[in-house]
């Protein structure tokens, strides 16, 4: 068969298919055989019918579907030997000859395709692009440290309750300022009254001695949160409703929260058992971890604003709004000629900026081997970790959870496209003037608004 290409202009173009009887007439010929062979007909023993009778019956079927997959084989077969950069999927031509599959031998099939607009950007020193950096200054530190602490604390058993402590008892239903007889009854309660919403209802814990009974409304305490009440009664959701009247709390243990001290123990749980051993040396580790986290944020936005300098180095692309319009509609079923009519600016928008990154990414050379893979995953846990106060994970746990995000397809290629993009940041800070602003963490916040 002969496959060809047929430019119409530099965005557009035809694939056309011609394709003899000789293509096709073996493979048809064998799946012919196929039919005969499992084929039930009355008066005929199976496998034995006239292979003129298996031709009416399912001659037609065979030959669609062998052409078909002779197209389907070449076609992209032809697209991927000639590196032809396409957008979407190829269409059947608007301008297809009609085919007829009973009376043709020879066919002629031809396919529209929507060519990516060839893309060169030169940047250089004169290009200015600020580089957001987040200051990490004391009042974050102390933030941070007072985190550590209270994570790393431990409680101990006192008489009184205060607003953070942890209060443990037996709750019961009342009725009439009695317990209610087969009414809800919770063993090993628990609640802090810190998270109490109604102020009048805290107040009833504070101060609260242990073995004492308080009587409280967890209607009025949670404002009819059905969540927390219903956590609180160990009930369903769908009964929080009906629980509007007054509950008895008989306190039995209350635990209070002591933050750990700023000593070598904390410092070993933070970071690893000797890892820093001072206090000045525990702050610097915070300090640079906390750097750590803000930068593929600052990355983030440093490529946001670039795009506006590279959509103008890219120049006016052309697009074969056509082919690419028709294929939006065929290729999702919930689109329709209006909506993609609509959506076509935004799209269009989005696919420049798209082509901008993969002409960067190929031109230079900027490739993700495995290994890179793997430490983006890495540090991607370690982050993870992080943001739970766990800044001393052991290698092989990182390695495992690593391994387990690769092997994810939807992770894995997150991880991909955001280790392309860190390579391109990394590539375009070297390029071009940056401008490195340092910003406080509530300003660096304010910028994602705008």
């Amino acid at each position: 068969m002969n496959v060809s290409l047929i430019n119409n202009d530099a965005v557009r173009g035809v694939v056309k298919l011609e394709i003899v009887k000789a293509d096709y007439a073996d493979s048809v010929e064998k799946s012919l055989r196929n039919y005969r062979r499992k084929a039930n007909m009355p008066g005929f023993r199976k496998g034995m019918i006239p292979m003129n009778l298996i031709k009416k019956m399912y001659g037609k079927h065979a030959l669609v579907e062998e052409v078909n997959k002779l197209i389907s084989d070449n076609l992209f077969k032809y697209i991927h030997d000639n590196n032809l950069h396409i957008l979407g999927e190829p269409l059947p031509s608007e301008q297809q000859p009609e085919i007829d599959f009973d009376t043709q031998e020879n066919f002629e099939f031809d396919f529209d395709v929507a060519f990516a607009p060839v893309i060169n950007i030169n940047l250089n020193k004169d290009d200015k692009m600020t580089y957001y950096q987040v200051d990490v200054d004391e009042d974050m530190l102390n933030k941070q440290i007072e985190s550590y602490t209270n994570n790393f604390g431990t409680y101990e058993d006192v008489e009184e309750v205060g607003e953070k402590d942890l209060v443990k008892g037996r709750i019961a239903e009342l009725e009439n300022g009695a317990p209610k007889e087969g009414g809800i009854v919770v063993e090993n309660a628990v609640l802090m009254p810190m998270y109490i919403k109604n102020e009048e209802e805290k107040n009833k814990f504070i101060g609260g001695k242990k073995n004492s009974v308080i009587v409280f409304n967890p209607n009025k305490a949670f404002e009819g949160a059905e969540a927390e009440i219903a956590s609180l009664l160990k009930i369903e959701k769908d009964k929080v409703a009906e629980k509007t009247g007054d509950f008895s709390f008989e306190i039995q243990t209350v635990s209070h929260h002591k933050p750990a001290e700023v000593n070598q123990d904390l410092f070993d749980k933070v970071f690893g058992e000797g890892v820093v051993t001072s206090e000045e040396e525990f702050k610097d580790k915070i300090r640079e971890a906390l750097t750590e986290q803000f930068t593929p944020q600052s990355d983030y936005k440093f490529l946001t604003d670039a795009r506006d300098i590279l959509v103008e180095k890219a120049g006016e692309l052309h697009f074969a709004d056509d082919i690419l319009k028709r294929w939006l509609v065929a290729a999702n079923e919930r689109n329709t000629k209006e909506k993609v009519e609509e959506d076509y600016p935004t799209i269009i928008k989005d696919l420049t900026y798209h082509l901008i990154k993969d002409a960067l990414v190929k031109a230079n050379n900027l490739k993700v081997e495995d290994a890179d893979l793997e430490n983006f995953a890495k540090r991607v846990a370690k982050a993870q970790f992080a943001q739970y106060g766990m800044l001393s994970v052991p290698e092989d746990v990182l390695n495992n959870y690593a391994k387990e995000m690769l092997k994810n397809k939807q992770s894995l290629q997150s991880i991909v496209d955001r280790a392309i993009e860190e390579k391109l940041a990394a590539w375009l800070k070297e390029q071009v003037d940056l401008d490195v602003k340092v910003v406080s963490a509530d300003e660096f916040a304010k910028l994602f608004e705008e």
